[in-house]
């Protein structure tokens, strides 16, 4: 496995030996503020705390107050601080987890925000059940038959031609999220080509 640096979210703690792998291996942890308590219980110690530090309790704050990040833009969540801190820091491969769970307004808002992050890092957000990519260009990706993948688009004019998937799409319009969803890989390799994008594309472990 690859060391990249890992950024851990305010949702819910990894559980699934996959994610927890990332962390592991990771080269850095980086942590939204409100992530710091679990990750810290967990007995991992973040390199940077970013966010606008309201959910950190006062005695995380203390003991960490050297690695403390303040953001208090309001036009941004804690998750987008931390990756756009990673980016201006030169850190350009991420991890996200801990960022899906809890709150499915956050968990909707977090993956979008995939199709903006990609335009400045190369991300990945890795859950507990398979893995978000985001895509800016044609996908030619190593799979599996049988693997569940969906993709998703935040443009609703995104037209989508795809190979090696069990429900072929020809030009088909993403003009809602389930549109491509729900799909399956028939053999070990696809390609999706689009316009539009980016494209998120989901795989299920």
């Amino acid at each position: 496995m690859l060391y990249k640096t890992v950024i851990i979210a305010d949702g819910s703690f990894p559980e699934n030996e996959i994610p927890l792998a990332f962390l592991r291996n990771a080269s850095k942890i980086i942590c939204c503020d409100g992530g710091a308590g679990n990750l810290i219980k967990a007995g991992f110690i973040p390199e940077a705390i970013v966010g606008d530090l309201d959910s950190l309790d006062s005695e995380t704050a203390s003991l960490y107050s050297d690695r403390l990040f303040p953001d208090k833009d309001q036009e941004t969540n804690d998750l987008t601080k931390a990756v756009m801190w990673c980016s201006k820091m030169g850190i350009k491969d991420l991890v996200i987890l801990g960022a899906t769970g809890k709150r499915e307004d956050h968990t909707i808002g977090n993956i979008s925000l995939l199709t903006e992050y990609v335009h400045y890092v190369n991300v990945i957000m890795v859950t507990d059940t398979g893995i978000f990519i985001p895509y800016k260009e044609r996908i030619s990706a190593e799979t599996f038959a049988g693997q569940q993948i969906s993709i998703f688009s935040t443009n609703s004019q995104t037209i989508v031609n795809s190979q090696g998937l069990k429900f072929k799409l020809s030009d088909t319009l993403l003009r809602n999220w389930w549109v491509a969803s729900l799909n399956e890989a028939t053999e070990e390799h696809i390609v999706i080509e689009f316009s539009g994008g980016p494209l998120i594309v989901y795989y299920k472990f």
